[in-house]
């Protein structure tokens, strides 16, 4: 599933290289530009993995001016150059990147500059943070690690932070979740929260990216989450959207998590309605405010209505409801599939 811009990690690279080769490549452009860019790269299906990308705002009082940084572990080569300009290209193959800007780092670990600005955030009942950033959480707060990698979700991105702060709301208010979908999960982070709220349900995380299977298992290592297909435990597949048996078998949901693009989230709307149960929720990020109206609007198409809207920076998230005189023939509400009763 497409995701927005975020700092990216890969494996690290030998020693050596980390200290004695790193490089940074550094564009300006407009946001549309670079963010255009940045979602280019997560097509790239040849890109090279230890070059990594990071984009953000220039300033807090220029949200539409931003950077891309590009680490990399050797001296840039034309090669290097010729894949960075080609995701400015575009669809007709006829954009212009912006100007680069070279500069041999300090012998340092490369790694941990691609970081830089990951301290932990605090949103709602959660802190997240990476394993560089240790936290001790007070009383209430769940704290979650989650490493900066090739998903998206570390939780630092505006969507992603209110995400966590509008699931910690449905809480407050009394939500009862028993059954739980995050598609386009990235890192694992949203569905890792819905299971600390709601421990009982059963959950599941899909996303479309296969890279994301291995970062989502490790990170439901590292923090304590049970996997498997039973209650309190958590499921993750590769899908395409709502296209998949198993997620489909799982349903009907409760709640349903996607944190993706405004485009995909549109095309999503009705398929997204079918698998929810009357009164079920559907929490969406990922659009920018500008946006807004239009998800919106397919949202009312499907029987969608909605529940409570919150705003951070340029971006809109987005609790829905829907209709109770929606029918769908499913299972009552988090009622297990036959395929799952065995767990």
């Amino acid at each position: 599933m497409a995701r927005k811009p975020a700092s990216q990690n890969p494996v690290t690279p030998p020693a050596d290289e980390a200290q004695e080769q790193s490089w940074q490549i550094t564009l300006f452009g407009p946001r549309w530009q670079i963010e255009a860019a940045l979602i280019a790269h997560e097509d790239a299906w040849d890109w090279d993995e230890t070059v990594i990308l990071s984009g953000c705002e220039i300033a807090d009082d220029k949200p539409e001016d931003w950077r891309m940084d590009v680490f990399l572990p050797r001296k840039p080569a034309a090669a290097d150059r010729a894949a960075i300009k080609a995701l400015f290209a575009g669809d007709d193959g006829k954009g212009k990147a912006p100007k680069l800007i070279e500069e041999r780092l300090p012998d340092q670990d490369w790694i941990t500059l691609s970081q830089s600005g990951l301290e932990p955030i605090h949103a709602g009942r959660f802190i997240v943070h990476t394993p560089d950033f240790p936290v001790d959480a007070p009383e209430g707060i769940r704290a979650f690690t989650i490493p900066a990698s090739r998903a998206f979700g570390t939780g630092h991105h505006a969507t992603t932070a209110g995400c966590l702060t509008m699931l910690s709301l449905m809480k407050a208010e009394g939500l009862v979740v028993r059954n739980i979908a995050d598609i386009g999960t990235g890192t694992g982070l949203l569905a890792f929260a819905g299971l600390h709220l709601w421990p009982r349900a059963l959950a599941t995380a899909s996303d479309i990216d296969a890279a994301c299977l291995g970062v989502v298992e490790h990170n439901i290592e590292i923090n304590d989450i049970a996997p498997g297909a039973g209650l309190g435990q958590l499921t993750m597949l590769i899908a395409d959207g709502m296209d998949d048996p198993v997620l489909q078998s799982r349903g009907p949901y409760d709640l349903l998590i996607a944190n993706i693009l405004a485009g995909p989230l549109i095309d999503l709307a009705p398929d997204f309605a079918k698998a929810l149960v009357p009164g079920g929720s559907l929490l969406l990020a990922g659009l920018l405010s500008t946006q807004e109206e239009q998800v919106r609007a397919a949202c009312r198409r499907a029987g969608l209505r909605i529940a409570r809207r919150a705003v951070h920076g340029d971006w809109s998230v987005l609790w829905l409801r829907k209709r109770n005189d929606v029918r769908v023939r499913a299972s009552r509400p988090g009622q297990l599939p036959d395929w799952a009763k065995k767990w």
